[in-house]
């Protein structure tokens, strides 16, 4: 699949004030060019203690603003003219001495001139605070932070881990692929704002012995883009996931099951309180009756053990009985008649949408193609990548929430 040109048009600008986490900024301007945008560096003196504005350069193209005096401007008003031709104003990384400046309105310096210069109702204020543990945790810094918050900042970090300084904890600046896909999200339609979403993912194990199991194909990709596209709709979203290995996104509160079971006992007291259920989850259909306590071994004579086999549970079916059920989509992976097994899908299992793909050719991939069945009929979701083809899938359940749904 080509890649993905998120930010295609936007144009972001990146300040930088003094931190060792100066050195991811180079990272965050690559990845920012890398989903499509341009970008423009703004460094701070003390952020060049730490990054030369050659290097800034060098990876945005652009020539580096450093000075609020800088002679290249027509008019001498950097502060003006760059704001002006933003999307939006990252400061990454953003310190506890240059948040405590926004927040009092200070404007000393080119970088500190533009947060208070821009238009507001367009050119919105990101800050990825990046600093010592003890100094993130200190209540002049909390104290900033809420009210940069209240001020109509939107804060992205810090992350947690291990610090140059040797300590270990909170105040890190998030990594450069952390950062741009916050951007992404940060301009992503919110139509999912004040909803809660319930997710299953992955495929489940049913063990066999300690070392054996029956599962699927399913590597979850699917619904972990359905979690971040949730996500980045505005949306509070709980991730329920199989055996998987897939980082979890930026936002989404997660929890990991191994069998369908364990599946079922997440989610039904979690459904009743959200408003959408979307079961993406390749749930076994059978289990072993009972599992052995130590691997099976080979016999001699050749015998071929017997499995005894027992159904699990409907976890969608039970979710969509409830009496205070969330809007319930389920997925159909078929391996053949796609459009007639989702539609009696659908039926069985009362639900007002069911998502179609055929298996064989999604499991694993990155792209893939949906069929989407609900009382009035069928349409498609054409070849995408998943990322597009779960926002895509996010606005079709946007535009169906604010109707009523009946049973099946």
């Amino acid at each position: 699949m080509p890649e993905r040109q998120d930010l295609a048009g936007r144009h972001i600008l990146l300040g930088l004030s003094g931190g060792i986490a100066s050195y991811k900024s180079a990272e965050l301007v690559r990845e920012l060019s890398r989903a499509g945008a341009t970008v423009q560096v703004v460094m701070t003196e003390a952020a060049e203690h730490f990054i030369t504005p050659v290097t800034m350069q060098a990876l945005s193209n652009r020539p580096v603003v450093t000075s609020q005096w800088d002679a290249r401007e027509p008019n001498n008003m950097a502060h003006i003219n760059l704001t002006r031709e933003a999307d939006a104003m990252l400061i990454a990384p953003a310190s506890a001495d240059f948040i405590a400046k926004l927040v009092q309105g200070r404007a000393d310096d080119l970088l500190s001139l533009a947060c208070l210069a821009r238009p507001i109702d367009r050119c919105p204020l990101l800050v990825a605070p990046a600093m010592n543990r003890e100094m993130w945790a200190h209540p002049a810094t909390q104290r900033n932070v809420r009210q940069l918050v209240a001020d109509g900042a939107t804060l992205l970090g810090p992350g947690a881990g291990d610090q140059a300084c040797g300590e270990v904890g909170d105040g890190r600046m998030l990594e450069a692929v952390e950062l741009c896909e916050a951007m992404i999200a940060f301009f992503q339609p919110k139509l999912l704002a004040g909803r809660r979403v319930l997710i299953t993912a992955g495929p489940t194990f049913e063990p066999i012995d300690p070392v054996r199991g029956i599962t699927n194909h399913s590597s979850g990709k699917m619904g972990f883009a359905l979690a971040r596209a949730a996500q980045e709709a505005g949306a509070q979203v709980t991730l329920v996931a199989g055996p998987v290995h897939l980082p979890t996104p930026r936002g989404v509160a997660r929890l990991d099951v191994q069998t369908a079971r364990q599946m079922q006992a997440a989610v039904l007291p979690l459904a009743p309180q959200h408003d959408v259920f979307i079961a993406t989850a390749a749930v076994a259909d059978w289990r072993p009756d009972t599992t052995a306590d130590h691997k099976i071994k080979k016999q001699g004579d050749r015998r071929v053990p017997t499995l005894a086999l027992t159904e699990n549970p409907d976890i969608l079916a039970a979710v969509a009985a409830l009496p205070q059920r969330p809007y319930c989509v389920g997925f159909a992976a078929e391996s053949e008649q796609l459009l007639q097994h989702a539609s009696e899908k659908r039926l069985r299992k009362n639900i007002p949408l069911i998502v179609g793909n055929l298996g064989p050719a999604t499991f694993g991939r990155d792209d893939n193609a949906l069929l989407l069945v609900d009382e009035n009929g069928h349409h498609d979701i054409p070849h995408a990548d998943k990322l597009t083809l779960a926002r895509a899938l996010v606005g079709e359940i946007a535009g169906r929430l604010g109707q009523p749904h009946a049973p099946a």
